[in-house]
């Protein structure tokens, strides 16, 4: 079900949102909702940096996938 948020922003930055808004065809509404939704999905993962970073520590790793392991068998608890 959709939901209304009414949002409070100034006048230089809804100028920018509504010009974009029209060069793509969009609405307002579709416009900033995509915008969010895409910068959800962008922040839930890692960059390549970050990601190497965690490959690199050969422990922790180790641990990553013996986890996975365990879930997959559903060993363990669930702490909620």
């Amino acid at each position: 079900m959709s939901k209304t948020l009414t949002l409070r922003i100034d006048d230089k930055t809804y100028s920018a949102i509504a010009k974009q808004a029209k060069t793509e065809n969009r609405s307002l509404a579709n416009f900033v909702e995509t915008a969010v939704k895409a910068h959800i999905q962008e922040s839930a993962f890692l960059d390549d940096v970050e990601m190497a970073d965690i490959l690199s520590h050969e422990h922790l790793v180790k641990r990553l996938r013996q986890g996975s392991k365990d879930a997959r068998a559903r060993k363990g608890i669930v702490i909620g």
